[in-house]
């Protein structure tokens, strides 16, 4: 993968450099976007507004798939990484290991090339993918739990109405009044009880959706411009909950 790393520039410059955290108010923005929370994984490049995208149903091969995406992104529109302003990524909540996986990615691409990184909550994106505005999200987090959020939006910014966390299906937060889009494998796996739960709230449920990073790009753009992306150190996951499987004795009946 030496297109993506350009080892020789490192070098002649005598290494490694710490991120330079660019003024970017001021000119176009090429950025570089991935989401790997969930089995789907996507890379995006925003070029000023303009996205172009990569993206495959990995199941558990992220890490075999991403660079290479990454890649022929880069490849594909004649840039180098030194190029970018930043690097985008979905924090999660989301799979520990796909979590891990974008953040390792992503801290080694930002401390090579000194770039900046933005992190974006993976319920956003997928409340931003919809186009609607109001949206409430649930992704399946296993062990009969789901990561929920909700959010609205006004004059064109989003307002968590519940910010995200991790509850059992018969328990996520009322929503007010009417009107929500309902969002999320969550409402794949336990669509009888969220809907029951949400009985008269909601207009739709789009069961299928995943972040995705060209919504996870489109969030950045704003940290970006003003100067909130932070260095490559601070690109950790947000987990939300710390225990990733259940002993015997806590697993349900069958």
């Amino acid at each position: 993968m030496a297109s993506l790393f350009y080892v020789g520039e490192f070098r002649a410059s005598g290494g490694l450099k710490s991120s330079r955290l660019p003024d970017v108010r001021a000119r176009r923005l090429k950025l570089l976007a991935l989401d790997t929370s969930t089995e789907y994984c996507s890379t995006a490049l925003w070029t000023d507004g303009h996205v172009d995208v990569r993206e495959a149903q990995a199941g558990q091969r992220h890490s075999e798939l991403l660079l290479g995406m990454i890649d022929e992104l880069l490849k594909g529109a004649g840039l180098r990484l030194l190029d970018l302003d930043g690097i985008a990524f979905g924090e999660g909540p989301g799979s520990f290991t796909g979590l891990r996986i974008a953040c390792g990615v992503v801290q080694g691409l930002a401390f090579g090339s000194g770039l900046p990184v933005a992190g974006i909550g993976t319920l956003l994106a997928m409340a931003e993918g919809t186009g609607a505005d109001k949206v409430v999200c649930c992704l399946d987090a296993r062990m009969n739990e789901v990561y929920h959020a909700a959010y609205s939006r006004l004059d064109g910014s989003w307002h968590a109405v519940h910010e995200p966390a991790v509850c059992a299906p018969d328990a996520v937060p009322e929503l007010p009044g009417e009107g929500w889009l309902a969002c999320g494998s969550g409402f794949a796996a336990y669509r009888d009880t969220l809907t029951a739960r949400y009985a008269g709230k909601l207009v739709s449920i789009d069961a299928g959706r995943c972040p995705h990073a060209r919504d996870v790009a489109s969030l950045a753009v704003p940290y970006f411009e003003s100067g909130r992306a932070v260095s490559a150190e601070h690109a950790v996951p947000v987990y939300i909950r710390n225990k990733v499987a259940l002993r015997i004795d806590e697993r349900p009946n069958r």
